[in-house]
């Protein structure tokens, strides 16, 4: 089966890269119960500590959409926006084919 990727970025504001990661990792406690979501991993760029990568895995496009709705997801948003750098970065989407699963 295939699946719906997404690998996406935020810059946050200097010095709160670890501060928007935590928020982000909550994000991801919540995604374990959403509809179609395999994956939801949140790190920060070894590079540039204030650059949070996000790589999600779902079954599909839709269910990563609706996904946005899932009880509390608003909220985060709303914690995270005032420690943006700007919008986040546009995600790259993928066709998940496989990999290791443990």
């Amino acid at each position: 089966m295939r699946y719906y990727g997404l690998q996406g970025a935020m810059k946050a504001q200097n010095g709160k890269g670890e501060e928007l990661a935590a928020i982000l990792k909550e994000a991801s406690d919540l995604m374990q119960n959403a509809k179609g979501c395999h994956l939801y991993l949140v790190a920060l760029d070894a590079e540039e500590r204030d650059l949070v990568r996000i790589t999600e895995v779902w079954d599909s496009k839709e269910d990563h959409d609706n996904s946005l709705n899932y009880p509390g997801v608003h909220e985060l948003i709303g914690r995270a926006m005032p420690l943006m750098d700007g919008p986040p970065k546009k995600g790259v989407e993928t066709i998940v084919l496989g990999g290791v699963k443990k």
